[in-house]
């Protein structure tokens, strides 16, 4: 499927661009907030804009500081989002007016091939006028009165951006296949058919090497790195294509902040951060923990593996920096001791050991995540199962608690992802909890289930005598 246009946005830090990204995608994806410098890494997202569609990029504050410093890498990040994009929506702030960094990034957009949009937001109102007069001094051709609030100026944005788009998408078409040769045959999906892209999240502590792991995964600079913890902010997606025996797998990967103890998180932003981690843990089929090998496993690694468990997603642990690990085998060992005690409710959870730094691991990792995902989307058969239940229950009948029998019928999985199994029966609501997870552990071992978090209700059946 041929690539849509990109759209890069960049500016001065708090000009607005993070709300013009939320408002041309129609969700709040980037974290927005009043203070300066909320946004650090570049982050996509699928843009429409009446009847326009196509890629926008929301990119950090442009600062003139060194390239050694985190607003420098940050500013590398912009350069390379300006230049691999179709266009560029250059905004200042209407209400400031035009200020030396921004005649700065002027003349730095300039001296670029990718065609210019200026827009002069905040521009609502007699008080952004003087700041559309004067940002005519930047250079630029009819800039834009926008107001990326309250969604002023969004057919002038139109009207400058449908040339550009429209114009690729004729490009794009001309190279495309023509229809019956893509292998898609337009008819309905079968119910068998291959699932999408796998939604791959690393989570953990900040500066376990979440944003380096995934770097080196892809094999370019994508993501701001360095060592000053807690620098990814938002929770970023990087579309991958990951290469095994020749065969090509989609995946998409995020990156999410650093998780601290909730006590140490009193900071809105950072709060926010951790929310927007939280999200993509609930969006994510297949979650990787990433513990810093160098610090072992803590007691906040274990809330975050909890939770990730509690929403129902796929875990897997992963021991990053192995490579400068002291006593690994001793580690390691340590590590799943410590996970099998505390996450006593899913066994077997996989623990592997990588470097990010050195990409040492990183491909049984992804094809342990495939593994993984393919037991979290099983589906049994429902004469397999109750084969099964038969034979656990025969072998090992439920209590009779107060003398009065409690009777299990027969079960049927009402799910997938992650396997939701319904067990009917009556005065099911006696049933003790060891015997719940005697079943669990049962489906684990005899039907495979190891490792993934497993749902298991009760029903009773319905007395007509009740009334």
């Amino acid at each position: 499927m041929p690539r849509s246009a990109t759209i890069a946005i960049v500016g001065r830090p708090n000009v607005g661009k993070s709300t013009l990204f939320n408002r041309l995608v129609g969700k709040r994806l980037a974290l927005v907030d009043d203070q300066p410098g909320v946004t650090r890494d570049r982050r996509e997202g699928d843009a429409k804009l009446l009847g326009l569609e196509f890629l926008i990029v929301d990119t950090a504050g442009f600062e003139d500081q060194d390239a050694a410093t985190l607003p420098g890498r940050m500013r590398i990040q912009t350069e390379k989002a300006v230049r691999e994009a179709d266009a560029a929506l250059f905004m200042i702030d209407g209400r400031a007016g035009v200020t030396p960094l921004d005649e700065e990034i002027a003349r730095w957009l300039r001296s670029e091939d990718t065609p210019i949009i200026l827009l002069v937001n905040k521009a609502e109102g007699k008080q952004g006028e003087d700041g559309l007069l004067e940002s005519y001094s930047l250079g630029f051709d009819n800039p834009i009165a926008f107001s990326a609030e309250h969604g002023e100026g969004i057919v002038d944005l139109f009207d400058a951006l449908r040339p550009i788009v429209e114009g690729f998408d004729e490009a794009a078409a001309e190279v495309a296949p023509p229809p019956g040769l893509s292998g898609e045959d337009g008819g309905e999906e079968e119910e068998d058919a291959p699932l999408g892209p796998m939604k791959l999240a690393i989570v953990g502590r900040p500066n376990a090497g979440k944003s380096t792991l995934i770097n080196r995964m892809i094999g370019e600079d994508r993501l701001i790195t360095g060592p000053e913890a807690g620098i990814t902010r938002d929770s970023i997606r990087v579309d991958w294509q990951w290469e095994d025996d020749g065969e090509v797998h989609e995946i998409q990967l995020f990156d999410t902040a650093g998780m601290r103890k909730r006590a140490k998180v009193v900071d809105k932003l950072e709060k926010l951060s951790v929310a927007d981690a939280l999200h993509a843990v609930d969006f994510a089929e297949v979650v990787v923990l990433l513990l810093d090998a160098t610090k072992g496993l803590e007691a906040q690694d274990l809330r975050i593996a909890d939770r990730v468990l509690q929403e129902g997603r796929a875990l897997i642990v992963a021991l990053n920096k192995w490579d400068v690990a002291e006593d690994p085998s001793a580690l390691y060992n340590g590590v799943r001791a410590a996970l099998d005690d505390g996450l006593s409710q899913v066994k077997g959870v996989p623990v592997l050991s990588i470097s990010g730094a050195t990409g040492k691991g990183i491909d049984t990792l992804v094809r342990v995540a495939f593994e993984q995902r393919a037991i979290w989307t099983n589906r049994v058969s429902t004469a397999k199962l109750n084969r099964w239940f038969e034979g656990a229950v025969e072998t090992n009948p439920p209590p009779a608690p107060g003398g009065k029998r409690i009777k299990l019928r027969y079960i049927t999985q009402a799910r997938t992802r992650p396997p939701t199994f319904v067990v009917f029966g009556t005065r099911t609501d006696a049933l003790p909890g060891s015997y719940e997870r005697y079943l669990v552990n049962g489906m684990r071992k005899e039907l495979g289930f190891q490792g993934v978090p497993v749902r298991l209700n009760f029903r009773n059946s319905r007395n007509p005598y009740d009334e």
